[in-house]
């Protein structure tokens, strides 16, 4: 019965507008976490779908052997699409010369994911293919072309058998940046292999078995797969393969994950300032409630069937608009992002609904417990007191469920967790700042007109609800200058990680006697390009333990970086994109001393502390150094980058070769093929279809943020309405009052004015401040960038705030001022 007359009292006050704002507050959340979750979780899919075409498959099982039959056959079984492939180092022979090259032989139906494209002459550009190789014919990239002289229509000798070359390898999805050991490509079919002869026991060869399949066919095949791992065997995807795709995947979900968390924690707000103003318009027709028999208990049934109501009707109408408006999005974004966005799943549904549950629970309850006890005595006095202990507790409550919310929505705990602390120390500064500079306000007064000082003095006589409304106030602009300046900047600096002028051209194999004829060369085509000597090694003992890939059982990181020749290599100054995270950089007289720089993530990996020992075997040469700093370094930038550094004169007697990186436009590509020409010897790793692929990803994703935003920037604008919305009911009364007591309309709307301006400037002033050191902790801990920012935004923030509270403001106290003063102290309010 009671549940009824909640419904039926639910309708009468959304029709008077009484429950409107909350209502509002509630769907908007909801629809602004089922639409950024829908949107977010359909990203993320086609994200993951462009990283596995980069990959060729869904899953890629590596090993240094013939893989058992068992595998394909068990993937088979489940339904899911194989190919394999073959990949070792052989000479290739040409009509004249021969050259070192990287042999990989496809299976039918290469690749799985993404394409493969071929071009019939060096000079066109590259045109998909259908599958690999046929058959008796292979495909020779442009650095082979170049160095063997041959063309299409051409043949070369591979092992026992020669082969008709038809056409140029311009690209392949899954060739990842390892340069150090990438040769020039071969491409060949897989059953071409055995009349060359070059299967031997003893060869190294990397076998890979490509899967691709219904996500959750692949991912039961990954754990079957998992279980029954040997040695020398390793699974990849999406998560743990290239690290150019895992870098753009983690920080596009860090991005979309922080949209997200900033429209829960702005939709929180909204709904707690739009149920304490209800709780204020409410208690007095509570009041009567009670005088005229209903119990506390009563009135508690009767308000929790009420927004356990609305919060269903939120529900259901948040999840509707945010669905729907998902689409909107899709099609906003068509143009921009080149991805065909995935159907997504119901998840995001439960984050609305959460979300929902969270604000009822959390944020309305509490006043609604005061609602049920209020006294009977409020008829004829109208005062409340102080929240009962069980309300704080309350909010409390909801704080802690909207903090463990947030983290989930977030899907990334560091990032989840600098957001509800970020907001949490904010909403305790704010608190603490705000009511000391009321205090300091109140000292202004004197000395101006009568608007100046009534303005003032309503600011300080309402101290409480003042600072309330200007934490409202600054944690909305807060968000604001996030998902706006802040936002920017840390797409901007994302952007400029990789800009456009990246290196897109390596060359390693240098030798000494050729460093400088090829620096020349390289200058006399208008590339300025640094030479970095390269020394071979491989790390034998750390801190006086010897190593193996034995040493760290359950990592398998370490173990392949174990088994791996390291790259080293010395110089004086710090380079391009790295930072000393521990320890100092080399000081000059350092130069001879057995010191060493380390990568930190490297460090991390196989637990290497500052003044560790390493061990290196360099040529049957023992070469001990000890660590001195710990680097991080940027390694999406494409730039030249080593896991150990040391200063000039401590390895230099070994046997080394240069490398260089260095960015070529288009126009110029034949200078490519003319160095190339010149040093036969000479690597040459064009890059720049894999750049191309990154810088889209990255693209695709800044796009998608823009829209994502959008939700929170509304969440954001109901927070700012509903703090100003508050002070207007207050005033309500006060100003009739003192228009019966004579008062001019002109006086009354000018003090309105200033306090509104000063509530408006205090909280964006503390916004800018507030977003400026949140997101600079973001962005460093976060996405590893680094933000800088101008005074101008605390300026900016400072008068927007002010001007923003005064516009609003101004359109609303022409209602206020305009009621009959009768009217309003008949109604109390």
């Amino acid at each position: 019965m009671i549940a009824g007359h909640a419904w039926r009292t639910l309708g009468r006050e959304l029709r008077s507008g009484e429950l409107r704002l909350l209502f509002a507050a509630l769907a908007i959340a909801v629809a602004a976490v089922t639409a950024v979750g829908f949107f977010a979780d359909r990203v993320r899919l086609a994200l993951e779908r462009e990283a596995q075409q980069m990959m060729g498959g869904d899953l890629i099982l590596i090993a240094d052997h013939a893989l058992p039959e068992a595998y394909a056959a068990e993937a088979r079984r489940r339904g899911l699409k194989l190919a394999e492939t073959l990949i070792f180092p052989s000479m290739v022979i040409g009509p004249e010369q021969a050259q070192l090259a990287d042999i990989k032989a496809v299976s039918p139906g290469y690749p799985l994911r993404g394409r493969v494209e071929i071009s019939a002459d060096e000079d066109q550009p590259g045109a998909p293919a259908e599958g690999g190789p046929a058959t008796g014919s292979v495909w020779l990239d442009e650095r082979l072309s170049a160095a063997l002289q041959v063309a299409p229509g051409g043949s070369v000798t591979v092992g026992a058998q020669t082969l008709q070359v038809a056409a140029i390898l311009t690209r392949e999805p899954d060739r990842g940046v390892n340069f150090f050991s990438l040769a020039p490509r071969l491409m060949m079919h897989v059953d071409d292999i055995p009349a060359t002869g070059l299967i031997q026991p003893g060869a190294r060869i990397r076998y890979s078995l490509l899967a691709a399949g219904e996500a959750k066919a692949v991912a039961g095949y990954q754990t079957w797969l998992t279980r029954r791992l040997d040695r020398g065997e390793r699974l990849e995807d999406t998560r743990n393969a290239r690290p150019e795709i895992r870098g753009a995947l983690d920080r596009a979900e860090r991005f979309l994950g922080l949209s997200t968390v900033l429209t829960v924690v702005l939709a929180a707000v909204a709904a707690a300032m739009a149920a304490r103003r209800y709780m204020q318009r409410h208690l007095d027709a509570c009041a009567v409630m009670r005088c005229l028999g209903m119990t506390q208990g009563g009135l508690l049934r009767l308000h929790g069937w009420l927004f356990l109501w609305l919060a269903l009707l939120a529900a259901v109408v948040g999840s509707i608009v945010g669905y729907a408006a998902h689409f909107v999005l899709i099609h906003w974004l068509s143009a921009l992002l080149v991805l065909e966005l995935p159907v997504p799943g119901w998840l995001p549904l439960v984050g609305g609904l959460g979300v929902a549950g969270v604000l009822l629970f959390g944020f309305a309850f509490p006043p609604l417990m005061q609602l049920a006890s209020v006294p009977t005595l409020r008829v004829m006095r109208r005062e409340l007191g102080p929240p009962q202990a069980s309300s704080l507790s309350g909010y409390a409550l909801g704080l802690a469920l909207l903090a463990g919310l947030i983290i989930w929505v977030a899907g990334d705990i560091r990032l989840g967790a600098y957001a509800v602390g970020g907001f949490v120390v904010a909403l305790g500064s704010f608190w603490v700042i705000a009511r000391l500079i009321i205090a300091a306000i109140a000292r202004l007064r004197g000395g101006a007109g009568f608007g100046w000082r009534q303005g003032l003095a309503s600011l300080t006589r309402h101290a409480s609800s003042s600072a309330v409304q200007i934490v409202a106030l600054a944690i909305g602009l807060m968000a604001m200058l996030l998902l706006t300046v802040i936002r920017a900047e840390l797409l901007d600096a994302w952007q400029q990680s990789v800009p456009v002028d990246a290196p897109n051209r390596f060359v390693i194999n240098i030798q000494p006697d050729q460093r400088q004829p090829v620096a020349d060369m390289l200058r006399a085509s208008g590339v300025e390009a640094e030479l970095l000597p390269m020394i071979r090694a491989r790390l034998v003992r750390i801190a006086g333990r010897e190593v193996s890939p034995a040493s760290f059982p359950e990592d398998e990181r370490a173990q392949r970086l174990i088994e791996r020749e390291f790259n080293l290599s010395w110089r004086g100054d710090l380079p391009a994109g790295n930072r000393v995270t521990a320890g100092r950089w080399f000081a000059p007289e350092d130069a001879g001393q057995g010191l060493a720089s380390v990568e930190e993530g490297l460090a991390k990996t196989l637990g290497i502390q500052l003044g560790d020992e390493l061990v290196f075997m360099v040529a049957g040469v023992e070469k001990r150094v000890k660590t001195s700093n710990l680097r991080k370094l940027s390694w999406d930038s494409m730039r030249v980058n080593f896991f150990v550094l040391t200063p000039p004169g401590v390895i230099e007697d070994a046997p080394a070769s240069y490398i260089t990186s260095f960015h070529l436009p288009a126009e110029r590509a034949d200078a490519a093929s003319d160095l190339v020409r010149r040093f036969p010897g000479l690597t040459m790793i064009d890059v720049g279809a894999i750049l191309h692929q990154l810088q889209a990803v990255i693209g695709q994703v800044a796009g998608a943020v823009q829209f994502v935003f959008v939700f929170a920037l509304l969440a954001g604008g109901i927070v700012l309405y509903s703090a100003l919305l508050t002070s207007f009911d207050e005033r309500r009364y006060e100003l009739a009052v003192m228009r019966s007591l004579g008062a001019q309309r002109a006086q009354l709307r000018q003090a309105m004015l200033v306090e509104l301006g000063v509530i408006g400037s205090v909280a964006g002033l503390m916004a800018a401040i507030g977003a400026m050191l949140l997101g600079r902790i973001v962005g460093q801990q976060a996405f590893q960038l680094d933000l800088s920012f101008g005074l101008w935004l605390p300026a900016l923030s400072t008068v927007g705030g002010g001007l923003l509270a005064v516009v609003i403001g101004w359109l609303a106290i022409r209602q206020l001022i305009a009621t009959p003063p009768l009217l309003a102290l008949r109604n109390g309010a």
